[in-house]
């Protein structure tokens, strides 16, 4: 199991459970209700929501060639959540790197945020942009399909 995947586990694991204690109690409708926040809660954080990974050198040499964004992010971040939801549609336009996927990636992130994985980190022309506005990121991709 990677550890993209712990925190998704953990949320169903966790809200079963509890859903389990609360149908013992008599509380059914309680009980679908947490399980149902739990699930959604694992889904939003798990890698199942961002576009497919690739490897920070391929995303660098992608973006060399086509010019678009890279972004560095990991699971369970709120920020790159909040990232990919504003994006919407656009977001597949940008080359994904899932920085605990990917020691290199990993690596880029600490060089660019004097040693911390702060992400989501965007690299727009060479330059890492830390946790930037989702609406400044939009504006970075050129027009296309």
């Amino acid at each position: 199991m990677t550890r993209a995947w712990i925190l998704p586990l953990t949320l169903v694991l966790c809200g079963s459970a509890a859903a389990t204690g609360l149908v013992f109690a008599k509380e059914s409708g309680s009980a679908l209700v947490f399980l149902l926040v739990c699930v959604t809660l694992a889904v939003v954080n798990s890698p199942l929501i961002f576009p497919r990974s690739i490897s920070a050198v391929e995303a660098q040499r992608r973006s060399t060639v086509d010019g678009r964004p890279v972004v560095y992010w990991r699971p369970g971040c709120a920020y790159c959540l909040r990232l990919r939801m504003r994006l919407g549609r656009s977001a597949h336009r940008l080359h994904w790197v899932d920085i605990w996927r990917d020691p290199a990636g990993a690596a880029a992130v600490r060089a660019a945020n004097d040693g911390d994985e702060t992400v989501p980190t965007v690299v727009v022309g060479g330059q890492p942009h830390t946790n930037p506005d989702p609406v400044w990121v939009r504006e970075q991709l050129s027009p296309g399909p």
